[in-house]
């Protein structure tokens, strides 16, 4: 089908992954029809004190629930996956993904009892699937998680390439090159637009193979005269892989530390991509039993995560395993942005329990899973797309991407950067951003999806900063004479036993504020309540220049 043979157009909207690093979600509509590509989530950072995850808001698609035919999975981070859980609370769509990606999806439906609402529909690479006026073939991605894939799909208005995350591997561990034959082949056919990965466009060159890690722990493991504990994501089914092999080959058995760990290398042993004799493996009751140079533990908590497996073990604090002089810890992943402190203060801590630390920073033991530069103008043109459109970065990389692009030879009216909420809108050999529709985030604290906004969060920096002040007053709710109090309860604002001077004055400034009030006033607590948070915010700020959260108590009596 040509480009130019719908009555209507082809709109994809970004509803999260475009402008950011994570929650990557986008809706494909055309006519009645929406395939809806990944689900993720992300981590809060500090501006979120207390929320545990963070997913895209779905209004625009809860307002077109019964247009939606699927959502189809690239690969199973959790930046591409974790939402599911939540999404699908809402809408009842099938999902399609290939087998290890939904072996992790299943695990965390389980977890909140929806894996048998939810109809989870395995495919293969070069599989194509229809869905309304949709068709889409997944095409083998190389990445740093087993199973990744590309989405070829062709729409009325033309064939468009969504890369997924993806990186051009020469020597993967497992063989599963990036199918540049099929991505060639449609290139060659005709693309209206291509979405491709941002994450890594700042990185000239080309990106390590992943094999590199392998060879840089044969280096290392022959080398160490104690433990190894090797720290990586769970997800990293190849690092796992390396790690296994290393260890046998140094004669080492291997302990799978933390409970991400085990789960994902249970689904990737029984789904067949990780291949480890049952011989190999150890449980912590046998740790006690083999000498230090016997043992080689792959272990969750690379980020420094306050309860991983990782920083308890690193702050003496793991039942089983305790560190000893000569042990050696492998940090085998990156840094994620805004991690560096708690990264930072792990390793000083396993320092201090005598271990030496190895990370991405003085040996080749991480390498990335994303295009760099060379292989980004590949994919470009491989693909001969008539319309390039950067994916998954923060908005510096998009704005780069599209210069590299246009280096490549895309023209610049048909290269589009778009971020969350721009719908973008072909016709007729023609592309554009047409609107802009709302979309967000939503913060999932605990049970509750939502219901944490703006004022929450807001409440809870100023509490982290400034702390929290309580005066409870006892007022006749007839004469307006003060009967009790005030007193004053403080936390985290200043130490009461240090500071009973200042809070005596503190009193003393409520008493003068609520004598100059008028009887009327003071029988009505919601103007004492008025009154005593103006007085203190401005006593506060002029004495001790501190804005802590106040909260009147009036017992009408």
């Amino acid at each position: 089908m040509s480009f130019t043979e719908s009555n209507s157009p082809l709109q994809i909207v970004p509803l999260g992954g475009l402008g950011e690093i994570g929650i990557n979600m986008m809706a494909y509509q055309h006519g009645n029809d929406i395939v809806v590509v990944d689900c993720g989530l992300m981590f809060p950072g500090p501006d979120a004190p207390g929320v545990d995850y963070v997913i895209p808001d779905i209004s625009w698609l809860r307002e077109r629930s019964e247009d939606i035919r699927a959502i189809c999975l690239t690969h199973g981070h959790e930046d591409h996956i974790g939402a599911l859980p939540f999404v699908l609370r809402e809408l009842n769509v099938p999902v399609y993904g290939t087998a290890l990606t939904l072996g992790f999806v299943n695990e965390k439906l389980k977890e909140y009892r929806l894996d048998d609402a939810v109809e989870l529909i395995t495919v293969k690479p070069r599989d194509t699937v229809t869905l309304g006026c949709f068709r889409v073939e997944f095409l083998r991605a190389a990445h740093s998680i087993v199973d990744g894939c590309a989405l070829a799909i062709t729409t009325p208005e033309g064939v468009v390439i969504h890369t997924g995350d993806f990186k051009i591997d020469q020597t993967p561990v497992d063989g599963q090159l990036t199918d540049l034959a099929s991505l060639s082949r449609y290139g060659e056919a005709g693309v209206l637009a291509l979405f491709s990965d941002s994450t890594n466009v700042e990185r000239e060159g080309h990106t390590l193979s992943e094999k590199y890690v392998g060879e840089a722990l044969a280096e290392i493991f022959p080398a160490c005269r104690g433990r190894i504990i090797v720290a990586a994501f769970s997800s990293s089914i190849h690092r796992v892989q390396q790690v296994a092999d290393a260890a046998a080959a140094n004669g080492r058995k291997v302990l799978l530390n933390g409970r991400s760990m085990v789960r994902n290398v249970q689904i990737a042993r029984q789904l067949g991509y990780l291949h480890i004799d049952d011989e190999l493996l150890i449980d912590l009751k046998e740790l006690p039993y083999l000498k230090p140079e016997e043992v080689c533990i792959i272990s969750t908590g690379s980020q420094g995560e306050p309860m991983s497996a990782l920083t308890r073990i690193a702050m003496d604090d793991h039942k089983q395993i305790k560190l000893e002089q000569g042990d050696t810890v492998i940090l085998s992943s990156r840094v994620i942005p805004g991690n560096e402190r708690t990264i930072s203060e792990m390793i000083n801590h396993l320092y201090r329990r005598g271990a030496e630390v190895i990370h991405e920073r003085v040996s080749e033991v991480h390498v990335s899973g994303h295009a760099s530069q060379e292989e980004l103008k590949l994919m470009i043109n491989l693909v001969k797309p008539r319309f390039f459109i950067p994916i998954h970065g923060e908005y510096r990389h998009l704005y780069k991407h599209i210069q590299l692009a246009r280096k490549v030879g895309i023209p610049e009216e048909r290269c589009l950067l778009a971020t969350n909420g721009d719908v973008i809108s072909f016709y007729a050999d023609t592309g554009a951003i047409v609107e802009k529709v709302e979309t967000g985030r939503v913060f999932v604290d605990g049970k509750g999806v939502g219901d944490v906004g703006a004022i929450v969060l807001k409440d809870r920096r100023q509490l982290s900063e400034d702390g929290m002040v309580v005066v409870i007053i006892g007022i006749n709710q007839t004469s307006g004479a003060i009967i009790y109090g005030p007193d004053i309860v403080s936390r985290g604002f200043v130490f009461e036993d240090e500071s009973q001077e200042f809070l005596d004055e503190t009193k003393k400034i409520i008493v003068d504020s609520l004598a100059e009030l008028s009887e009327e006033m003071r029988c009505d607590s919601e103007a004492v309540n008025q009154s005593v948070r103006q007085v203190l915010r401005r006593f506060f700020k002029k004495t001790i220049e501190r804005r802590p959260m106040i909260l009147p108590m009036i017992m009408e009596m």
